[in-house]
């Protein structure tokens, strides 16, 4: 029979028990845990207010007296919204408003499945209590048992002998037991009390009261600790502390124990400020390092903010110091890692409109292990104005900076240069190709003084230089359908050139304040400037030759890529910059007819097989400038073996200010043994010095509720000469760790380790094998 009671049933909160952060798990495991009851529809969600209030019941058989008591047998399915119970047998007593349900008793809603063997509800006060309880929430791991399971009339939720797990059923790497667990729907956090942590069924902490978070909402307490050892800083134990100060703000204070150097705090305090700006604010202390000779301190403060003030203005300051030069060399900081030698400090408002924009800029960068120091923008207006299409198609652009250059020693000059460039330029575009035609104005202006320095006596007080820029950019594509190998693909032949004239002045009279050697590419062919910075525009009157072309599957799935080029020089240049070692006075000239081969591969050779490469070759002194090359095996998801080489000649070692030739070899793999077990590692190789740069090991077990990582790394560290400590061959020039990660998924943890890291931690990372360290 179908009997319909308008009455409000409200029998249990919105029940959420997620970990910290919720991470997915690896594809390749399947960790959801159902339920073992099937899920019953739920009513339709457009329904009207009153249909979501009304409660349908459904039985075999029913007994009811107006107004007193109505019994239902077999099959019962009462449904309310998206509420449902079914249940062997139940009770609805409408004098005192009491619902009792038992037998085979399943509660259903949206969230989360409970069995239990009985069920009282008080519908007057929105209460419930359930007795042998099994609970299971939908789209998440967590599930769990309680002897007793109440709803206050508050909607709290209070357990009494109660147990959760992310693991599957019958599986029990972890479970956390408490005897009683109280559950604030509001603040959306419990409170445990007498819990114990079991792993692998024995327990392994007892832990009389501590809170967790059961939403994804933002809790105070202690993460997962972080335990490893190396050779520089021995045995290392971090504990961080998460402390959630408001919604706006907060805090992450970590003590990181090592053995060899002693007690290193690091702070990491993050902020919003209003709707679309954020910052956060680091600052490490490590007090009388004992791996030191003078036993000194070692600190870093770090700022960074970025963001919007509104829909025009934006905003952005970076600063970092550090105590010395060998810093991120020694300690595992969270603002920047071994490789990175240069600190920046910026700060920058902007204001865009529809066709301006203006910004303010001040810089300063400061270089790890180089004893010169650049020059400091205090500060740089800047003002662009773009006006597409202002007459017959020509577009009209207008690039302008005034920057004041200063130095933190007197021996420098210093200078304020106003630069401004307007251009007129023709695009005409098409199916077939496009072709540009651009003319610019190169204006400058320098106020330079030499301090007095003899050494700057070249310099004059105030220059003024005017060069002309034309430039002519063509490209035309082709492409035919053709088959290769039985495989039929879409192929594209797109040439290209460029004509560029830029107007000699002689420039010695200059000073060098931002402006260095560009790096030589296939792209690179194409640029307007040799140089970064203004200080220095190169003459120039050449063409640039190239050609790409490309191999496009059924699917427009690119397969090969193929790029040739290079400049023509119909004038030598006659304007350089300062050589290593020499005054800033002294130049070079390109004294060739043309420019280095530049060429670039990328290509699917054959499945799952890849190549990528690349080279710059003197075709007049018939030496290879630089060349690399990788070929990757990828068979499938995680699945990778990499093996790479890279040479540079006379290339610059800033801690010796000697060049070096460059010549590495190196491999790199990933492969799952197993869905949850993974290994990861690499090796490079230097040819030149007969010795290993880098080493890395690692295997990784992933389960649905657990993750273990070990780890084992061999790499060469960067050792800074650097007036903290002056005894630089004291220090380690290699540095060996082991390192080791768990994670119990669910209860604070951060989710799946992943490989992707792995594959990341290192000098050469995966993708940029071809990084080149000094």
């Amino acid at each position: 029979m179908h009997i319909r009671y308008f009455l409000a049933l409200s029998l249990l909160p919105q029940l959420v028990l997620a970990e910290e952060t919720t991470s997915e798990p690896d594809a390749s495991i399947q960790c959801l845990v159902e339920p073992p009851v099937p899920r019953m529809a739920n009513l339709d969600p457009d329904a009207s207010e009153l249909a979501l209030q009304e409660i349908r019941i459904l039985s075999d058989r029913s007994e009811a007296q107006m107004g007193k008591q109505a019994k239902f047998n077999g099959n019962v399915s009462f449904s309310q919204g998206g509420r449902h119970i079914a249940a062997d047998e139940a009770i609805l007593d409408q004098e005192s408003e009491r619902l009792d349900a038992n037998g085979n008793l399943v509660f259903q809603d949206q969230m989360f499945t409970i069995t239990a063997d009985s069920l009282v509800a008080q519908m007057r006060d929105n209460s419930a209590t359930l007795t042998g309880a099994q609970y299971w929430l939908h789209g998440q791991q967590i599930h769990g048992d309680a002897e007793k399971l109440e709803i206050t009339p508050d909607n709290n939720l209070h357990l009494t002998k109660t147990n959760f797990t992310t693991c599957p059923p019958g599986d029990s790497s972890w479970l956390l037991e408490a005897e009683r667990i109280k559950i604030d729907s509001t603040e959306e956090w419990g409170e445990l009390w007498d819990a114990k942590l079991k792993i692998g069924g024995i327990p392994i902490l007892y832990i009389p009261y501590m809170t967790i978070p059961v939403s994804d909402k933002r809790k105070s307490g202690f993460l997962f600790p972080q335990f490893s050892t190396s050779t520089t800083n021995g045995v290392e134990v971090a504990t961080p502390y998460y402390w959630n100060i408001a919604p706006e703000y907060d805090l992450t204070f970590t003590p990181h124990y090592m053995s060899a150097r002693g007690l290193f705090l690091k702070t990491d305090f993050r902020y919003l400020a209003g709707e679309s700006q954020q910052g956060q604010i680091n600052v490490e202390y490590l007090g009388n390092d004992n791996m030191m000779s003078n036993n000194a301190d070692r600190y870093l403060y770090h700022w960074q903010h970025k963001g919007a003030i509104n829909e025009n203005w934006r905003v952005l300051a970076n600063f970092t110091q550090v105590s010395d030069n060998n810093y991120f060399n020694d300690m595992n900081s969270d603002v920047q890692s071994a490789t990175d030698n240069q600190l920046s400090r910026i700060g920058e408002i902007s204001y865009f409109e529809k066709n301006w924009d203006f910004s303010a800029r001040v810089q300063d960068i400061k270089v790890l292990g180089e004893d010169e120091i650049p020059y400091q923008v205090m500060p740089q207006l800047n003002f662009n104005y773009r006006a597409p299409s202002l007459w017959n198609g020509l577009d009209f652009d207008l690039m302008s900076e005034i920057t004041n250059f200063k130095h933190q020693e007197n021996e420098f000059s210093t200078a304020t240069r106003l630069h401004i460039e307007p251009s007129i330029s023709l695009p005409i575009q098409g199916p077939a190709g496009s072709l540009t035609s651009e003319v610019k104005l190169l204006q400058t202006y320098y106020w330079q003084d030499d301090q007095g320095n003899p050494k700057n006596e070249e310099l004059d007080d105030q220059v003024s230089r005017t060069l002309p820029q034309v430039r002519i950019h063509g490209q035309v594509n082709f492409e035919r359908f053709t088959d290769y190998f039985n495989e039929n693909y879409r192929q594209t032949l797109e040439p290209q050139f460029q004509y560029l004239y830029v107007g000699y002045e002689d420039q010695s009279n200059i000073g060098i304040y931002d402006t260095a050697q560009l790096q030589e590419d296939y792209y690179g062919l194409f640029r307007e400037r040799r140089f970064s910075g203004l200080d220095r525009i190169a003459d120039a009157n050449q063409m640039t030759l190239g050609l790409t072309t490309r191999l496009f599957d059924e699917h427009n799935v690119e397969k090969f890529k193929f790029s040739l080029g290079q400049i023509f020089y119909f004038q030598d240049s006659r304007v350089g910059i300062n050589e290593p070692g020499m005054s800033t006075q002294t130049f070079t000239q390109e004294n060739t007819s043309n420019s280095v081969l530049a060429a670039e591969l990328s290509t699917q050779i054959y499945k799952d097989w890849y190549m990528s490469g690349a080279i710059q070759y003197d075709t007049k002194q018939s030496e290879n400038k630089k060349s690399e090359v990788t070929l990757d095996f990828r068979p499938g998801a995680n699945k990778l073996l990499q093996l790479s080489y890279r040479y540079v000649p006379d290339l610059l070692n800033t801690n010796t200010n000697e060049s070096v030739d460059i010549s590495q070899a190196g491999m790199r793999g990933a492969w799952p043994v197993s869905d949850n077990l993974y290994l990861v590692g690499n090796w490079y190789y230097d040819l030149n010095e007969s010795r290993n740069v880098e080493t890395y090991a690692g295997f990784q077990y992933e389960s649905c509720c657990w993750a273990i990582r070990l780890s084992y790394h061999y790499r060469i560290k960067t050792n800074y000469e650097d007036d903290f400590n002056p005894i630089v061959d004291d220090r380690e020039l290699f540095e060996k760790g082991i390192y080791l990660n768990f994670v119990i998924k669910g209860l604070g943890g951060s989710g799946p380790l992943g490989v992707t890291d792995m594959l990341d931690d290192g000098l050469f990372n995966y993708r940029k094998p071809l990084y080149l360290k000094n």
